[in-house]
This record gives C-alpha cells, structure tokens and sequence, in this order.
C-alpha cells in the first residue's frame, strides 16, 4: 500500500539489542509440521463506544496465548481474516477487530487488489474511517476492551502475555496499545507502520517509556527513503526506555506484508518472500515473548 500519512514480561525491563536479532532468529524455527484445526467466530466486543465487531480465531481445542490484530487502512477483509487464520493454526488465540465499527460494519472493502491509492475519490474514503480510530483516545479505549474480551474467553490462556501486530496504518495502533495495556502485553510487531514517528507531541515513539513488551518493527525500504531518520529515533526511544526492540528495514514497498495489495505502476507490492520473512520473525518474536 503507498504509504499513508499520518494526518514474557520485562519484569527488568533491561535494553538488549544487541541480542535480540539472534534471540528471535533462535526461537522462530520453523512453523508447525502441521498446522492445528482452528474454529473462527463472528463476534463482538464491546468497549466504550460502542459495539465492535470483530473476528476470533482459535484453535479447537485448549488454551493459548493471544493475539490482538491490527489491520491496515482498508479493515477487516478477506486478508486480515487470512492472517488471523493462519496465526491461529500456530497456536494461538486471535482477535482481528474492525477498527472502523464506531462509522460501519466490516468490510468496507471486500478487497484492496483493486483499490487505487492514487485516486483522490477512492482514497478520500479512508479519511472518515482513519479519522475514526486515530481519535485522541480511541485506540487506548479500543485496547483496553479487546485485551478484557480476550481475557475472558475459555480459548485463552490468561496467564500467558498477549501479543500485538499491525500492518500500515496498524502499525502505530501497536505501540498505542502496548502503551495502553503494558501489565498484558508482552509483544508488539509493526509491519510497514504509518506514521510512527511524527513531530507532533503524540507521536507514537513518545510512549516508549509506557511499553513493556518486546518489540519488533518492520520498515519498508520505500518508507525508509521517505524518513531516514525515523528507525533511528525509535532505536533511541525503545533505548532510552530499556525496551527491547528490534528494527529491520526490509528490500520491499510499504504494505508488502498483505496479499492483497494492489500493484503499483504495474508492480506488486505483496512480495511473498519477504512477507514469509516478516512471518517468521513474527513467530520468533511470539515464541520468545509470550511462553
């Protein structure tokens, strides 16, 4: 997607990054030699303005570790409900909401293969909808109700760390709810996040000092050219606050994590192979974080 302006508890909470790439490398290994069969359900959270409707995923049978998802601009789709299936089949108990319920039901979009960025008309679409969640205060609020839903259900293993992931427009929605919910999260991952770095007094590396979780933030090389600087002042905020973090800028275009992303000028911007990359650094960081 081109990129969209933004308009285990560390108990010790000691800063090792220079051991975390390998620390995650260790424990990604490989995925499950077989997936496990994973149950989804249409369900809806409730939280403070109002109902949210929203997708649980979990394995059929026991308890496990959670996982709240953040999707990108273009919602819960097809897509999302793809990363939450397969997250599921990894052992995990997922719950991809609709970021946009306070101004429609999922899905706004069935699909972002034909949705063109660089149409004034189709793009204007997405002001409302990320007006909506990027509220002062929305996704604190968002947060705070998605971590008590998946508290209370019988598929999740409670005295396991949650984990949080978000793709574009998700990816600062990460670092807010890490900030919103450090006692439960114990995890966060961004994957060509939006705006995490602005120069505006709530730019979402400023709640650094607020995260306890481990973090792992994906850049794409088109991102990075446009700010250069910004891998670097997250490095020294997560360090300044003692946050493990690690943070890899990767030889793709924004959005290169989701499989149905559009091409751009006749390019795909999903690349398969660094997206398999991004999941497995995903699950060494899952592996690592949330035992």
């Amino acid at each position: 997607m081109p990129h969209l302006p933004a308009d285990a508890d560390l108990s010790r909470r000691d800063f090792v990054a220079l051991s975390v790439a390998s620390g995650l490398a260790a424990a990604a290994g490989a995925s499950r030699a077989a997936p496990l069969p994973v149950i989804e359900t249409a369900v809806t959270v409730k939280t403070a303005d109002g109902d949210c409707d929203a997708a649980f995923f979990h394995p059929a049978t026991g308890s496990h570790a959670a996982v709240l998802v953040w999707p990108d601009a273009l919602g819960l789709r097809p897509s999302m409900r793809e990363i939450g299936r397969r997250l599921a089949a990894e052992g995990y108990a997922v719950l991809v909401p609709n970021p946009f319920y306070r101004v429609s039901k999922a899905p706004q979009f069935e699909s972002g293969a034909n949705f063109d960025f660089s149409d004034p008309v189709q793009r204007g679409k997405l002001g409302p909808l990320m007006g909506s969640i990027g509220a002062a205060g929305a996704a604190e609020k968002d947060a705070a109700a998605f971590v008590a839903f998946l508290d209370a259900q019988p598929q999740v293993d409670a005295t396991k760390k949650i984990g949080t992931q978000g793709y574009c427009m998700g990816g600062p929605l990460v670092l807010r709810s890490a900030a919103a919910v450090p006692g439960r999260i114990g995890a966060g991952a961004s994957f060509h996040g939006g705006g995490l770095v602005t120069d505006k007094p709530d730019s979402p590396h400023l709640l650094a000092p607020k995260i306890k979780a481990r973090m792992y933030l994906g850049v794409a090389a088109n991102d990075d050219e446009r700010q250069p600087q910004a891998k670097d002042q997250l490095r020294d905020a997560f360090a300044a606050a003692k946050v493990s973090a690690e943070i890899v800028v990767y030889p793709a275009r924004h959005g290169w994590c989701v499989s149905d992303m559009p091409k751009e000028a006749g390019t795909p911007i999903y690349n398969a192979s660094e997206a398999e990359r991004a999941w497995a650094a995903l699950l060494g960081l899952y592996r690592a974080a949330l035992a």
